[in-house]
């Protein structure tokens, strides 16, 4: 194997494999270094295995209220080891494919770990100790992120989790308490509490998924309550008291504290980059707080240093790090038109029951940007595909600017609004307003249809509700 390449892309993840499989396709000798599976967090520890894990917290919650769609199936129960071996058998199943398409496109795979030697060479230290330069002309870090802890609030994989231990857990917990309402900590909580667990969840802010709009967190609460979750906002965990098998969590919440004891504890309380060990002090990468610092095209400030996905900061997304993987290396082969990243067209989601999409503003954040807006909103019970699916709950809700028409946002809490959400982020792209929206024509029997029924509301002209 040689030791010289056009580009190496440390890390493969979403963001660096996809980068080095573009890379390639534009006639670059490539190598990716990876130090421990392919695919990264979001194949073997993050987006893939946990949607494999809701997805049979849903099948086990539908067959349970079978006779709701006239199905007669008895007493249903589960094997939570079967549960989890499924989802890393699928983890490892796509882990596969992602060395499979490196192959296929003639992309170097380098088992390591990788540190800066100088600006364009890569000392690899693999698992036998043993270490090898590399050099390139191009460098792309993409070595993720991980969990972020607090001094008082630590992981230590027995009682107390992080996301990557709630994927491979030791038991099935009766009691859960989870420190943090984002998707990932939301995520764990829906799942556990389908699966019948006692589940409370902790939230600093004054709701839960704080980055949504205030309208889709308030029914989300309303529904995780109603679900049997119990929901602590404006409060925080100030001490985590470990026994034996169990859990006392000292939970402060509007100047008074009280004691939970419960099995296990998850803490998602954000993450942060992986940028130790790696030499960037050495080469002059600058670092701001736990993330690299880049601009829109990936460029690092050092010539030949690029930086994408949650290395780079939020959002932390797949997705995001898969394009701007893309926007990096057409942007040092040189392609012209080549634009650089918009976080504002990138779509959230969460996959917990009921699922939670947007994308751009909230309508509160639009507000404050000085926008004057019209809302639409457009409830799942005006829906004929939704009352026939049997989820009638959730709702659909446009923003938009009064003066332009431009769409500003869009907020979806439901079921599959996961699916729906980028037909709004293809129309925010394409720049798209209230007409061309309107003068759609929408499938029918479908969800989407709301899409449409939103967009109408907005503007006085409403059907269906």
């Amino acid at each position: 194997m040689s030791n010289a390449f056009d580009l190496i892309v440390i890390g493969g993840g979403p963001g660096g494999y996809v980068a080095a499989i573009r890379a390639s396709q534009l006639g670059m000798n490539v190598a990716c270094v990876e130090r421990e599976n392919l695919g990264g967090i979001c194949l073997n520890w993050g987006c893939i295995p946990t949607k494999a894990l809701l997805r049979s917290a849903e099948v086990f919650h539908l067959a349970k209220h079978g006779e709701n769609f006239g199905l007669k199936i008895g007493q249903v129960e589960y094997d939570f080891d079967a549960i989890v071996k499924r989802s890393r058998g699928v983890a490892g199943q796509l882990s596969a494919g992602v060395k499979t398409l490196l192959k296929k496109n003639k992309v170097t795979h380098i088992a390591g770990e990788a540190s800066f030697k100088s600006a364009n060479t890569l000392t690899v230290k693999s698992a036998d100790g043993k270490s090898a330069d590399f050099t390139a002309k191009n460098v792309i870090i993409a070595t993720g992120a991980r969990a972020r802890e607090l001094p008082h609030l630590k992981a230590d994989g027995e009682l107390v989790w992080s996301y990557r231990h709630a994927l491979a857990p030791n038991s099935n917990p009766k009691k859960l308490l989870v420190i943090g309402s984002g998707a990932i900590g939301i995520e764990f909580a829906s799942f556990f509490n389908d699966l019948g667990t006692d589940v409370t969840v902790v939230e600093m802010m004054d709701r839960i998924l704080p980055v949504e709009d205030a309208e889709v967190s308030a029914f989300a609460e309303k529904s995780f309550k109603k679900q049997g979750m119990t929901i602590m906002t404006q409060a925080s965990v100030t001490e985590l008291k470990r026994g034996k098998d169990t859990v006392t969590c000292v939970v402060e919440q509007k100047g008074k504290k009280q004691e939970i004891t419960v099995d296990r504890v998850i803490l998602a309380i954000g993450i942060t980059g992986n940028v130790e060990n790696i030499g960037l002090e050495k080469i002059g990468v600058k670092v701001d707080r736990g993330h690299i610092v880049a601009d829109g095209y990936g460029q690092t400030g050092v010539p030949g240093v690029w930086a994408i996905g949650d290395v780079v900061g939020p959002p932390w997304l797949a997705h995001k790090a898969s394009h701007e993987g893309i926007i990096a290396v057409e942007k040092m082969a040189g392609m012209k038109d080549v634009r650089p990243m918009d976080t504002s067209n990138i779509p959230g989601c969460t996959y917990c029951h009921p699922q939670v999409a947007s994308v751009g503003m909230t309508e509160a954040a639009a507000k404050d940007a000085g926008h004057e807006v019209r809302v639409g909103k457009f409830p799942f019970i005006g829906n004929g595909k939704a009352i026939a699916l049997g989820e009638p709950e959730g709702f659909v809700k446009t923003v938009f600017d009064k003066k332009t028409g431009e769409l500003l946002g869009a907020h979806m809490i439901g079921a599959e609004v996961t699916e729906l959400i980028q037909g709004y982020t293809v129309a925010r792209t394409l720049e798209s307003t209230e007409a061309e929206l309107m003068h759609t024509v929408f499938p029918h029997p479908t969800l989407s249809e709301m899409m449409h029924e939103s967009v109408l509301d907005a503007y006085d002209r409403v059907i269906h509700f």
